[in-house]
């Protein structure tokens, strides 16, 4: 096998290796985000679900907003209601400094 060949099988295999790749998308909320933005958030995190994608979903707080975690929950039980047909949890909501953070990933279709 000459150089050139080696060199040509390298970089298809990296690029067999970059297409494997899950990526992970992420989708930022607040406690306080508003109805219509919630739809619209929604609708990006089962767009990307629906195309295979694992998403992270990340509550931040500001300020006082972190004396009420209960809001960051109810907001995080209810995305989890919307989704539970297309998710399926990989990490629960928990609770890091002052954001919340949940990883879904979709839903193997038969």
């Amino acid at each position: 096998m000459d150089y050139g060949k080696f060199i040509f099988e390298q970089k298809k295999q990296k690029s067999a290796q970059k297409k494997k790749k899950i990526q992970i998308k992420e989708v930022k909320f607040r406690p306080v985000t508003s109805e219509s933005d919630y739809q619209v958030k929604i609708k990006s995190l089962i767009r990307f679900l629906l195309n295979g994608d694992r998403s992270k979903v990340t509550l931040h707080f500001r300020g006082r907003e972190i004396s009420h975690k209960e809001l960051g929950r109810k907001l995080m039980e209810r995305i989890l209601i919307d989704l539970k047909d297309l998710i399926i949890v990989e990490s629960k909501p928990k609770l890091e400094g002052k954001q919340m953070i949940m990883i879904l990933t979709p839903k193997k279709n038969k």
